[in-house]
């Protein structure tokens, strides 16, 4: 059985590897269930010009193919640094277990990456100071959540 630490030094290798050519984010992941390796990713936002693909949520797309599920429940994912608010939401709709992850957001903040400044918009409640957010109640906001409980056919996620 391979350890936390044999993990977390590959999702580290990972985002070494593919940062260097400059077309990728410092960043890397590994999904693991049952002692083994399901999906790796790193961050490609750049090369595929996607502000959603970052390391985690590449691993989780790929975990979920690999899986043929929406649900990675008993898995960890191993990351080169503490997920982003996004990243950690995404981890959190995929049912992940566990979260292990090697340098904390002050290093992606000295690194030029604004984590720091959405986790603490998310934890002063100050959104507003990042995006404008407005919500405007029409007459048919609530037809899709009706029509969704309606339907014997959902599958519940």
């Amino acid at each position: 059985m391979k350890s936390d630490d044999y993990y977390l030094s590959l999702a580290v290798e990972i985002a070494a590897k593919y940062s260097y050519s400059g077309e990728n984010g410092p960043f890397g992941a590994v999904i693991v269930k049952d002692n083994k390796i399901i999906a790796e990713g790193w961050n490609e936002v750049v090369k595929s010009h996607d502000p959603t693909a970052h390391a985690e949520i590449v691993a989780i797309r790929k975990a979920c193919k690999t899986l043929d599920s929406f649900s990675l429940t008993g898995c960890t994912i191993y990351s080169s640094c503490e997920p982003c608010p996004m990243c950690l939401s995404a981890i959190i709709w995929a049912r992940i277990d566990r979260v292990v992850y090697a340098e904390g957001r002050e290093a992606a903040a000295n690194a030029g990456f604004d984590d720091q400044k959405i986790y603490h918009a998310i934890e002063e409640r100050q959104l507003q100071e990042i995006v404008q957010m407005e919500r405007i109640k029409v007459d048919s906001s609530i037809a899709p959540f009706k029509a969704w409980l309606s339907n014997p056919l959902r599958k519940k996620y």
